[in-house]
Formats: structure tokens, sequence, C-alpha cells
């Protein structure tokens, strides 16, 4: 796919319930199936802590898309990829254990704040586990004006644990 409509797009990747190594390729792999969406870059694979809540560790990863999706569109397509998956959306239970969670974190330079969605996630540079994958598929990449590797760093230093375990 590639038309002149194509933005760039970046979706981070947790699981901690079950193989969560094995449901982010799997999800890589339906996003990459998706109609007019294409995966560009892929991070690392990440293991991490969970913050602000309890269960086993994150497996972490982000990857870069060109798409011609609305980010609407997307949006559903990633919920739907996280049902198909196993995924329950308890209602009230914030950060709870996933088998998977899909969040888009940027679509181009689309600033928005809907009910829905807000992009970019406004809680993105706040945390290690998708800075520190976010730079690798996106290392010229800054928000705020401060490099995403940078931010990354900022993170870990204050004690945002993160373990980069290869490819995946």
């Amino acid at each position: 796919m590639s038309c002149a409509d194509d933005v760039v797009a970046f979706v981070a990747l947790g699981a901690n319930l079950g193989d969560g190594a094995a449901a982010l390729r799997a999800a890589v792999h339906a996003l990459d199936t998706l109609p007019l969406v294409r995966v560009v870059a892929r991070s690392s694979l990440y293991r991490t802590a969970p913050q602000q809540s309890r269960g086993p560790d994150y497996w972490n990863a982000v990857v870069k898309l060109h798409t011609a999706q609305s980010p609407d569109a997307l949006l559903d397509a990633l919920l739907q990829i996280e049902a198909t998956m196993g995924r329950e959306r308890i209602s009230g239970a914030v950060n709870a254990p996933r088998t998977l969670d899909l969040d888009l974190l940027m679509y181009g330079t689309l600033h928005r704040q809907t009910p829905r969605l807000t992009l970019p996630h406004p809680r993105m540079a706040l945390r290690a586990f998708v800075l520190a994958p976010l730079a690798e598929v996106w290392p010229e990449g800054a928000i705020g004006h401060v490099p995403v590797s940078e931010l990354a760093a900022q993170r870990i230093a204050e004690g945002q644990a993160i373990e980069k375990l290869g490819p995946f």
C-alpha cells in the first residue's frame, strides 16, 4: 500500500497475561494485514514491571505504521485486534493486567482531544516503556521539542526500570 494520503502513526503494544511476547508478535501481524495499513518499523521487545498496578511484568514494544485509515478507523481496528486476542475491558479497572493493549500514540501531526481519542497520547512522555521503544523506531522524534531518547533516559533515571530483550 502506498498513496499520497499515507500518514505515519505509532502504536504502543503491551501485554502481561499469557505469552506476552507471542501476543505482541500476533498483534503486529494483525496490524500489518489491516487494509490501508503497513508496519514499516518495529522496536525491540522490552520487559517492564507494572506501573500503578499489580500483576506480572509487561512485554512492551512500539511499531511505526504508514496508514491511509482515519484515526478513528485505526482506533476501531486496534480495539478489534485487542478483543479478538482476548482483551476484556472491565469498567473502572484502570491499568489492570491484560492479554493485549494497543495504544495509538501519534497519528501524523494531528492534535485532537475527544472523549474517545486524544492525540498525541497524553501520557506517553511519562512512560519509559513507551519512550524507549519509540526512540528506536523514531530516532529523530521529539515530544515538545525534547528528543524522545532524552525523555526515555529521564524516565529511567527517575526509577522506571526497563529491560531490552532484543528483536521480536
